[in-house]
């Protein structure tokens, strides 16, 4: 459905290097730089606001299929949070607190969103995955002005489909967020602890 793709691995790891892992030969990759309120709660909350968000609050995501994800050490410092009772959960390594990854909490809905602060520079990106195709919730961006929505049709429509492949194949069921039951591979963690916690 003409959307980028990586080839060969792509490495995945931490800021401290303890959890690391591979990306590889993902079908599917769509970049999008997300402004909502919680993509910025998430960093703020792990102390990473300044590395991982831009001048006007965007996290520079790239969308894909977990079942192309391995971690192949470090999984003790895998842990994840929840900023809402109906929100994402929100992967990041415990070990320096980088932010991983954003996964439905539903298993059965095979996507995960890899926050760019476990991927590398933004150079490295555009190399790999292409530029940002979407730019999505920006009127909770800071700053004026707003920058401009952009939505990808295309884009929108390959993430459904390969979606709708891995439900119907059970491809869903690989990944390296969630067991085969569908619970979840770690514990919970509430990020780092905060002036008077």
């Amino acid at each position: 459905m003409g959307e980028p793709t990586v080839s060969n691995h792509y490495p995945v790891r931490c800021s401290c290097g303890a959890l690391a892992g591979t990306l590889s030969d993902p079908p599917w990759v769509n970049r999008v730089i997300c402004y909502c309120n919680s993509c910025q709660a998430f960093a703020e909350r792990l102390g990473r606001g300044d590395e991982v968000l831009d001048a006007q609050g965007g996290s520079d995501i790239v969308q894909t299929s977990p079942c192309n994800l391995t971690f192949t050490r470090g999984h003790e410092h895998l842990t994840w949070l929840r900023l809402t009772p109906r929100g994402p959960l929100r992967w990041y390594a415990s070990c320096c607190h980088t932010p991983i990854g954003n996964t439905p909490a539903n298993f059965r809905l095979s996507f995960v969103g890899l926050v760019h602060t476990c991927l590398g520079d933004r150079e490295s990106l555009d190399a790999a995955f292409g530029g940002p195709r979407m730019q999505v919730f920006t009127k909770y961006a800071r700053g004026e002005p707003k920058p401009k929505q952009r939505i990808s049709v295309p884009a929108i429509a390959g993430f459904m489909w390969h979606m709708a492949v891995a439900r119907v194949g059970g491809g869903y069921k690989v990944s390296p967020f969630f067991d085969e039951s569908g619970s979840p591979v770690a514990v919970p963690g509430d990020g780092p602890s905060r002036p008077g916690d």
